[in-house]
């Protein structure tokens, strides 16, 4: 899965490298000319000539701006993206394995499992230390899991106002008890001893589960479920928004600049642990040329890696072109420029571009807010109004028009890729306007004179779609203001930046909006979430409550995957059919094109970048 945090209102914020700043890890930063300017440190290298060589340099681009960089309070996934590289988890994913397999990260490794599932024993790596910081006091900082869980504790801190609290949310034991006293004292008590995180010693941590979670570690390798320490937190928190301005992890890379909206700049952190690149090919042909490449390597090989932020398509893709850009995401927008048939054109072949193109563990949805005043609500006429709206819309025509056909239409909550999937599962609503228009007429949603319905009471009828700024966006929105004309329904347009299309939709203040979502972990549990009552304000952005749709959820949550599970997701998915409170839309073919000098790169389905696992020819 997504805000920024404003320094001064109506100010730029804008930050950099501060001449002449001591390498100390510290961020200072000052208020200048209504502009926040932070300098951070340059990494130096360590001296293994095997070691993130810093002439390696692998540029990359961002078609979204970044929120900030903290693994509890960062809601969006370019943000996350940088989170997952300066962070450590205890547990990651292989880098080639099919299906995605859970594997040690900073953990020695995975879980010991016992008491019927509810308890999970895990021991630390040691000799794992936090980069340099001022909030350390010259001292070094080794890793423990006393990090841990500091971390899973802010995690559900009310003042982060966390949209991740529902990976532990009831899970463990006693941790909601803390949550609630910090609810009506106001004040999260990070002393208090949680039963359920129990610490061994300072390398070993024994979870206790109020239920069993098959999907458990999967959650611990999260990018919120991250180690950070507390002195940081607690030198930087009193400074509007400089946590998430001075990320200090133990990950493979530092942040070394940072311009907000605008530029990253990461070096490979010297102090990093000694990791020896080691994936297991999948039954992928390709994989064995990866292998090849990379296999025996220390990683980090890359040394530096520059992250712009570009909006447009267009300049990404001529950014690509011009050889100014290593690995760049296409979207389906400029495919036709690219593709023929999904696959590269004679001329970027010739030039040796390489392309990693997978079908996104994503689920695209179109919801209704269900706490709006007119598109939400349970009455006959409320849920004849939001199916025909989803029975009006033609998905393949969005992907044809949008994407270029660089999607797949979606049947089920659960798209292809992730476990639970069900490819035979047909879908209640189809796409038919004649239909939808007869139910709007039926349920006294009559047309005026100008050819536009009005509400069953005889008042206005305008639904407000909100999209990004982008060329995406406004197509979008061209073709949901077709869709709409189609049954008479007025339109109105809302274009907005992404942060803020974020901030609105977690207050449930949008109407209605195309929402992706991509794998947090590859279960059907992490789609399935996303219309769960007690997930609003978080991830269940349509803001929808349905009794017997959350009574099933809980009840799926305590089954492993298999034919019992199942068929309460079938039972959840026509539960939202009936009510109509979202219509599934589709999942995107993720494209991702290398320049000829990187090396080992491959889409990975579950991380968010790859940057780790590559390495650069710089000679090219």
């Amino acid at each position: 899965m997504k805000l920024p945090h404003a320094f001064a209102s109506g100010t730029m914020l804008r930050q950099r490298r501060i001449p002449g700043k001591p390498k100390s890890g510290l961020v200072a930063c000052l208020m200048m000319a209504g502009a926040l300017v932070c300098g951070l440190p340059a990494a130096s290298h360590a001296a293994d000539p095997e070691f993130a060589d810093p002439g390696k340099v692998l540029r990359t681009v961002f078609p979204v701006a970044e929120t900030g960089f903290d693994p509890a309070a960062a809601r969006d996934l370019y943000s996350n993206a940088i989170n997952e590289v300066i962070f450590d988890r205890l547990y990651t994913y292989d880098y080639l394995a099919s299906p995605a397999k859970v594997v040690p990260e900073t953990a020695e490794a995975m879980p010991e499992i016992t008491d019927e599932g509810k308890t999970y024993t895990i021991r630390l790596k040691k000799g794992i230390y936090f980069t340099p910081d001022a909030a350390f006091n010259g001292k070094k900082r080794e890793l423990t899991v006393e990090d841990y869980v500091y971390s899973f504790k802010r995690l559900m801190d009310p003042k982060i106002a966390s949209t991740h609290t529902w990976l532990l949310d009831g899970k463990i034991v006693g941790l909601n008890q803390v949550v609630e006293r910090a609810k009506k004292t106001g004040k999260f008590d990070y002393s208090a001893k949680v039963p359920g995180l129990e610490v061994v010693d300072h390398y070993t941590l024994r979870i206790h589960l109020t239920r069993p979670d098959f999907n458990f570690p999967m959650i611990l390798a999260y990018t919120p479920m991250s180690a950070m320490a507390h002195e940081v937190v607690d030198k930087y928190q009193d400074l509007q928004g400089q946590v998430m301005a001075n990320p200090v992890g133990t990950g493979p890379y530092i942040l070394t600049e940072w311009v907000r909206g605008s530029k990253m700049v990461l070096d490979a952190n010297p102090n990093f642990r000694k990791v020896i690149w080691d994936a297991q090919p999948s039954a992928d042909p390709d994989d064995q040329k990866i292998v090849a490449a990379m296999k025996g390597k220390r990683m980090p090989q890359i040394g530096h890696i520059i992250v712009n932020v570009m909006l447009e398509d267009q300049s990404r893709l001529l950014a690509f072109q011009k050889d100014e850009t290593d690995l760049f995401q296409l979207y389906g927008g400029l495919a036709p420029q690219v593709l023929n048939g999904g696959k590269l054109k004679p001329e970027y072949v010739k030039k040796g571009v390489q392309i990693s193109r997978i079908v996104d563990p994503e689920q695209s949805m179109y919801y209704w807010n269900m706490q709006d005043p007119v598109f939400g609500g349970f009455s006959k006429e409320k849920i004849a109004l939001r199916r025909a709206m989803a029975m009006a819309h033609n998905v393949k025509e969005e992907i044809r028009i949008v994407d270029n056909g660089q999607a797949i239409p979606l049947e089920y909550p659960i798209p292809p890729g992730v476990v639970g999937y069900d490819p035979d599962y047909k879908s209640s609503i189809r796409y038919n306007p004649a239909a939808a228009n007869a139910l709007l007429d039926k349920f006294g949603y009559k047309k005026g004179a100008d050819g536009y319905r009005t509400l069953p009471d005889g008042s206005p009828l305008t639904v407000t779609y909100t999209a990004q700024t982008d060329s995406r966006g406004h197509l979008q929105a061209e073709v949901w203001k077709k869709t709409y004309d189609s049954i008479g329904i007025r339109m109105k347009d809302d274009i907005r930046p992404f942060s803020e299309i974020l901030k609105a939709e977690k207050q449930c203040q949008l109407t209605t909006r195309n929402s992706p979502w991509i794998a947090d972990y590859p279960d059907g549990d992490n789609f399935m979430q996303l219309f769960y009552g007690k997930n609003i304000h978080q991830n269940n952005n349509g803001c929808v409550e349905i009794p017997e749709y959350d009574k099933l959820y809980e009840q799926s949550q305590k089954l492993p995957d298999g034919p019992e599970r199942n068929l309460l997701y079938h039972k959840m998915a026509r539960i939202m059919e009936v009510y109509s409170a979202q219509r599934l839309g589709f999942a995107r073919y993720r494209i991702m094109l290398a320049q000829p000098r990187v090396i080992g790169y491959k889409k990975h389905p579950i991380l968010h970048t790859e940057w780790m696992f590559i390495d650069i020819d710089k000679n090219k």
